[in-house]
């Protein structure tokens, strides 16, 4: 089975290195995206098609061109930088209210845990006021793309959902 998942978040919040430690685990040679990048996955049997879209802000408005064919979506959030907190939730909310992605489920990853300073997940969670969050499963899991912990867990969320809504469309 194939999913396409979207890994969507400000600029250096993680993103391409959460995707790198996944795909081969060299992180070493990590660069800003311009633009995409899109990886395929081997996880637990499932083929994900992950596209990594950058998310400096002359980028952002390009995003909605990705969402077709979505079936989770993969927030990241740099909880080391905690004064834009706000500016991710802005983005976050504006990202949710597109008609082609409602309904899919949303993973946050609260990255950077392992930095002292770093929010923890549940005050990133009140700062994107995900509570409000009504139309979609989702769930916040804190994680270091630095040293991998978290992410098995947040994969893990991600691949249930993705087999649900594959056993889901298979029944009709």
């Amino acid at each position: 089975m194939e999913a396409r998942i979207l890994f969507l978040g400000l600029d250096n919040a993680g993103k391409t290195t959460i995707l790198k430690l996944l795909a081969d685990g060299d992180i070493q040679t990590v660069t800003p995206t311009q633009g995409f990048h899109i990886q395929s996955l081997i996880y637990e049997g499932f083929r994900l098609n992950v596209w990594d879209i950058g998310g400096q802000r002359a980028i952002r408005p390009y995003w909605r061109n990705y969402f077709e064919t979505t079936d989770a979506l993969v927030y990241v959030f740099d909880c080391a930088d905690r004064h834009r907190l706000k500016e991710s939730g802005d983005e976050l909310s504006l990202l949710l209210e597109e008609e082609k992605i409602i309904g899919v489920p949303l993973l946050v990853l609260a990255n950077k845990q392992d930095l002292r300073h770093a929010l923890p997940a549940d005050e990133v969670a009140a700062g994107l006021n995900l509570v409000a969050i009504r139309d979609r499963t989702w769930q916040i899991q804190g994680c270091s793309a630095k040293t991998g912990d978290g992410l098995q867990e947040g994969m893990d969320w991600i691949l249930q959902r993705v087999k649900n809504k594959g056993e889901n469309r298979h029944a009709r």
